[in-house]
């Protein structure tokens, strides 16, 4: 069995701190082999550095997904040339920097392949990512049979369409971009694990991520307004997914979702069994 650990859009420092502090501890507590995280938010909520990607592989991030926001920091596009760890979406239009895929040696030695594509209802108009997305698992399928997708959509019926669509086909369809979690994980008949959001790493006591009173006026008065990474109540949201290797169907699949003091607690409780 091979374990996967997937985190949730990561908001600006409040969810880069939860995660560079706490990743570590949660792998050990919760046996994970693999770990991939969603980075597109990092960056004080639009987008990832170079630097802030670097932290990311320090703390223990296998493999680095993305979406709509992938490239609003452009001192990132040269960086894709060199890190082929960060993906963005499979779909964006010939050209863009870097790739959507990416096979990855777990801790336990099982090769894992990931897939990032991007929905186009209320998104950018870019390529049909159903169709994409079977090249995408062409291409890992070679060299690995336990195959995650991150499917960043904005429409609910868009995720569970694509869980339809690659049911059987890999291990896991993850769905991100709303930063509020789901309650509707489950095994699909085929053995394919789905969950249309993983949710959000950052502050919850914002609005998705954003210091709420910029959003309040924005609503109340509709004059545009600057919008700052809110910074109360840090959580990791993510999902935790157990894998066949030999078939690459999933057995399991859990939601995560942990206060800064479960991440404490995990810590010192990691610390007490060395």
């Amino acid at each position: 069995m091979t374990r996967l650990l997937f985190v949730g859009d990561v908001v600006g420092r409040p969810g880069r701190d939860l995660v560079t502090r706490g990743l570590k501890a949660i792998v050990s507590a919760h046996r994970v082999d693999c770990v991939i995280v969603n980075v597109e938010n990092a960056a004080a909520g639009f987008g990832v550095t170079p630097e802030i990607a670097n932290e990311f592989l320090d703390a223990g991030a296998h493999v680095m997904t993305g979406g709509n926001h992938t490239f609003d920091k452009k001192e990132i596009l040269p960086f894709f040339s060199q890190e082929s760890r960060l993906l963005r979406p499979a779909n964006l239009p010939a050209g863009a920097p870097g790739a959507g895929h990416y096979v990855a040696r777990a801790t336990n030695g099982v090769n894992v392949g990931v897939i990032n594509v991007m929905g186009r209802v209320f998104m950018h108009a870019i390529d049909d990512p159903f169709r994409v997305v079977l090249t995408e698992i062409e291409k890992v399928k070679k060299d690995a049979a336990v195959v995650l997708v991150d499917f960043h959509a904005e429409a609910t019926s868009e995720k569970v369409a694509m869980g339809w669509h690659l049911d059987g086909r890999v291990t896991a369809v993850v769905g991100t971009h709303t930063h509020v979690q789901t309650a509707d994980e489950r095994l699909l008949l085929q053995g394919t694990a789905y969950i249309t959001d993983a949710g959000m790493t950052g502050p919850h006591d914002g609005v998705i991520g954003v210091e709420r009173q910029a959003i309040l006026s924005r609503f109340l008065t509709g004059l545009p307004q600057r919008f700052e990474t809110a910074r109360e109540n840090p959580r990791l949201s993510g999902i935790i997914i157990d894998a066949d290797e030999r078939s690459g169907r999933a057995t399991a699949i859990t939601r995560l979702s942990l206060s800064l003091k479960d991440v404490d607690a995990l810590i010192a409780q990691a610390a007490s069994t060395r």
